[in-house]
């Protein structure tokens, strides 16, 4: 696994690093759809994106979930270092989007890596600032978007992060995701049908443009 790690993060990570990384790190695989973190879980690992896609959820316990952002190659999740550096249980919800792998850190070593390589510090830091920009995204997207703008953007960023033009999600999940009810999607999935955006499958969507 650790020709993909370096493949991963090279770019990222000196080599000395990378080889730390490879000694310590518990690899696994998981398959679309697979739950890697659950809400109210302690996490004592900090997880390394080497391939695929991860779907990072908010659950209202009212109207379901909401997608704050996706995870993907070289990517770790913020939200995910807070609770492993402050101690405390996870608000996150983590889904595979794809199936692909992940290099999981212990606890003791992100601290150790935090004052012995720069790399790792504005690694750190640079995911802070990325996925707080995402959230910030996210709440823009609910306070001032339109659900047809919505539904846009999310079917764009999951054939972005999927690298497919062919989306496999039903329209309940996406309502669920969206926060939203599959009356509505799927009324706005016929719109854009309609304008020749999209081609709705018996269980999938194309995108056209």
């Amino acid at each position: 696994m650790k020709e993909n790690l370096t493949e991963a993060y090279g770019s990222v990570f000196e080599s000395q690093l990378i080889n730390e990384i490879a000694g310590v790190a518990v690899f696994m695989d998981f398959n679309e759809g697979d739950q890697l973190i659950e809400i109210g879980q302690y996490i004592r690992q900090m997880p390394l994106l080497i391939n695929g896609a991860i779907k990072i959820l908010r659950e209202d316990k009212v109207e379901g979930e909401l997608l704050l952002y996706f995870l993907e190659k070289g990517d770790t999740c913020a939200m995910t270092l807070a609770c492993c550096l402050g101690d405390t249980k996870s608000e996150i919800r983590a889904i595979a989007e794809t199936k692909g792998s992940v290099a999981m850190i212990p606890i003791g070593k992100m601290e150790e890596w935090l004052g012995k390589y720069k790399s790792w510090r504005n690694f750190v830091f640079s995911s802070y600032n990325k996925r707080l920009s995402e959230m910030l995204s996210a709440i823009d997207n609910l306070a001032f978007m339109k659900m047809d703008e919505r539904l846009l953007s999310y079917l764009k960023e999951k054939g972005k992060v999927t690298r497919s033009s062919v989306i496999s999600n039903t329209h309940q999940e996406i309502a669920y995701e969206l926060n939203t009810s599959r009356v509505v999607i799927s009324r706005l999935l016929k719109s854009f049908e309609n304008d020749g955006v999209i081609k709705l499958n018996r269980n999938t969507i194309e995108l056209l443009k």
